[in-house]
């Protein structure tokens, strides 16, 4: 598997200025990436810089919609990427396979990569390593809302199944979460914790 993904990089032709100055060893790492003004397009870039990329299913539903020639079936799967140290992803993938369905939104999640700073913001542990939150941050999508406050180490992740997910694929060890809204909605429950994470490179002043 590993074998066949690095040859597959290596016959991989970019189409994107970003994706040249990969290929061509310009830019070198991802944080380069996100940083850059090109947007991230082709998700072969994030497999270039991080082959460490972990995939985790979050959801797979059945969604159907009438046409004029009947009602049509296709797949929903929602998909998490992480590395676990600082950069997460979520996607969302439809097709009338499965299989299809999770290729689409794992590389539609690669395309949503975000970095995510990590901290220790409790004042009941303040010891200074990256295991929690730096502070607490709030993050929407849809109905959901969903806050992430700093907690103390050895706590773990308190958080629904989605969120957990979410937050271990990022890094994070030990986090309070709240939630409210329409939760049962896998997407946008990943999404907000998703938007969330993102604002922890907000530091304050």
């Amino acid at each position: 598997m590993v074998v066949e993904r690095e040859e597959s990089l290596e016959e991989w032709e970019p189409k994107t200025r970003l994706g040249r100055l990969v290929k061509e060893g310009k830019i070198k790492t991802i944080d380069e990436v996100l940083r850059s003004k090109y947007p991230l397009k082709e998700p072969e870039i994030v497999d270039y810089l991080l082959p460490d990329l972990t995939e985790e299913v979050l959801d797979i539903s059945l969604v159907q919609r009438m046409t004029d020639s009947g009602r049509r079936t296709k797949f929903r799967v929602c998909v998490a990427v992480g590395n676990r140290d600082g950069y997460v992803g979520v996607g969302l993938g439809k097709d009338h396979l499965v299989g299809d369905s999770i290729i689409k939104a794992v590389r539609n999640a690669k395309l949503n990569l975000i970095y995510v700073e990590r901290g220790c913001g409790s004042w009941e542990c303040a010891c200074g390593g990256k295991h929690s939150v730096p502070f607490t941050v709030t993050g929407q999508a849809g109905s959901v809302r969903v806050t992430l406050k700093p907690a103390p180490r050895g706590l773990g992740i308190a958080a629904g199944k989605t969120q957990k997910k979410v937050l271990e694929l990022a890094g994070i060890k030990d986090v309070w979460t709240f939630s409210r809204g329409e939760t049962r909605t896998t997407f946008n429950t990943a999404k907000a914790t998703l938007d969330a994470l993102k604002k922890t490179t907000l530091m304050r002043v």
